[in-house]
């Protein structure tokens, strides 16, 4: 069992920065690919980026690409999402997860693990 705990969530404006990170009980946190994903107001769940357990490697939706960059800090148990130009379209409430041994994982239906979400909005 995996209990993710997110923070870091708030109200920015447009090319502010925020970073978010996610925090893991358990003792195998390093073998679990973590992901991010997001959520809008009446839109459904969506990928934003993932990083493997193995070697750190990272994917990203390419709306976030150059704007958005995960970390992850094994001695901590955490994971962090770095948000840089923060537009108005990425406010949603973020929501990080982990699949156990997984490569790499870009869906919804590849992580057994979700924390309870933090509010990010982006003002104009």
């Amino acid at each position: 069992q995996v209990q993710l705990v997110e923070s870091g969530g708030g109200l920015v404006q447009a090319g502010g920065s925020l970073r978010l990170s996610c925090a893991a009980s358990g003792r195998t946190f390093s073998r679990y690919t973590m992901g991010w994903f997001r959520q809008a107001p009446g839109k459904e769940r969506e990928f934003v980026g993932t990083i493997r357990w193995s070697d750190r490697t990272t994917d990203y939706t390419d709306s976030v690409k150059g704007r958005f960059t995960i970390s992850r800090d094994n001695a901590k148990n955490t994971v962090y999402l770095q948000m840089n130009n923060l537009k108005p379209e990425d406010t949603a409430v973020y929501y990080c997860a982990a699949t156990y041994l997984k490569p790499i994982a870009t869906m919804i239906a590849e992580y057994d693990y979700w924390g309870q979400g933090t509010q990010v909005t982006v003002s104009s």
